[in-house]
């Protein structure tokens, strides 16, 4: 019995040394730099000699002197500046996976952020949505009330002055859905970012995400792991009704079973959700439904189902980032993607 204990003592010790190595390991890259993927040369109808580069998307890439076979593919639909660091500024998933060696991408769709070049009139007036972004974050029930266990930091002033200024305009219709979405399925049938990615997505991206791979004309996208997302896609066989900005999307039922050939999708939520809160019952939904045609989803409550308790919409720059990283790297190892 006590030969059992100090085996579990050190088995436990030799995890948490592990997990402390991944800190402290330095970030080797073999080379770093970005490209753009798709887009289209429209001509001006006043002088057709003269033509505009358009609606492509930007990828951003960083690869590890020695980098796994799994790609990471880090998707907002607003910012990449969410996956770069943790609310404090603190070290985000960006970093966090360079230094456990996956090739990381940071991934601008058109009209997004460094791809915002677009093919049409844009329009932006501001909104004011500091204010209701507090609430859809889920930092907490009402603006400035937080919750008691919130993991953001609630008495950082900067931490959130640096939040409400780390997005982009970003156009929720579902044309530019299907824009942003068919230049991921062509850079992830381009080989240029691999051939087993993983998308890791947060908010309205994991829609987009979903549509990605049901648009794609290779299997070189393995899986989803999809922060609170906020939209999915269904077969035209549901007798569902389409919705916008955040979907549904309903999808012919050939492309929609794309989705159960990847080896395995989860559907991420954090603390303080209801299971009636609209994006948790269509996540539940959309997994029965893959897992219906032969299918892996599943979903995955942070407080619930992992003890994160305080986890927010974007869990990933919560300041216990570190353990919503261990759940990635028990999800990439489960399914053979580490």
């Amino acid at each position: 019995m006590k030969c059992m204990i100090g085996f579990l003592a050190l088995f436990a010790s030799g995890v948490h040394s592990e997990e402390q190595n991944v800190q402290r390991r330095p970030i080797m890259l073999d080379r770093s730099g970005g490209f753009n993927v798709a887009g289209k040369v429209i001509q001006n109808p006043r002088n057709p000699n003269m033509t505009l580069s358009c609606d492509h998307g930007y990828m951003e890439y960083f690869i590890p002197w020695r980098p796994r076979k799994t790609s990471l593919v880090m998707w907002h639909s607003s910012s990449t500046q969410t996956w770069q660091n943790r609310y404090d500024g603190g070290e985000g998933f960006k970093d966090m996976f360079l230094r456990r060696n996956y090739p990381v991408y940071l991934w601008d769709a058109p009209r997004l952020g460094r791809a915002n070049w677009a093919c049409e009139s844009t329009f932006y007036v501001p909104d004011y949505r500091d204010q209701g972004n507090f609430v859809a974050w889920n930092f907490g029930p009402s603006y400035g009330t937080f919750w008691p266990d919130t993991q953001f930091p609630a008495k950082n002033e900067t931490a959130w002055d640096q939040v409400t200024r780390s997005r982009y305009v970003e156009y929720d219709t579902n044309a530019n859905i299907y824009l942003q979405a068919n230049a991921a399925a062509v850079a992830a049938d381009s080989h240029k970012i691999g051939n087993s990615i993983v998308y890791l997505t947060n908010s309205a991206a994991g829609l987009r995400a979903q549509l990605a791979v049901a648009l794609s004309n290779t299997t070189n996208t393995k899986a989803i792991v999809a922060y609170e997302s906020y939209g999915y896609i269904f077969p035209d066989n549901l007798n569902m009704t389409a919705g916008q900005p955040f979907g549904p999307l309903i999808v012919p039922f050939a492309q929609f079973k794309k989705l159960t050939k990847l080896p395995a999708i989860q559907y991420i939520f954090s603390d303080h959700r209801a299971e009636n809160f609209t994006f948790l019952a269509q996540a539940r939904l959309s997994a029965k439904i893959i897992n219906m045609y032969g299918g892996n989803a599943e979903v995955l409550l942070l407080g619930k189902d992992a003890g994160l308790k305080g986890s927010t919409h974007i869990a990933f720059a919560d300041m216990d980032n570190d353990k919503v990283a261990g759940l990635l790297d028990k999800f990439l190892r489960k399914n053979r993607l580490d």
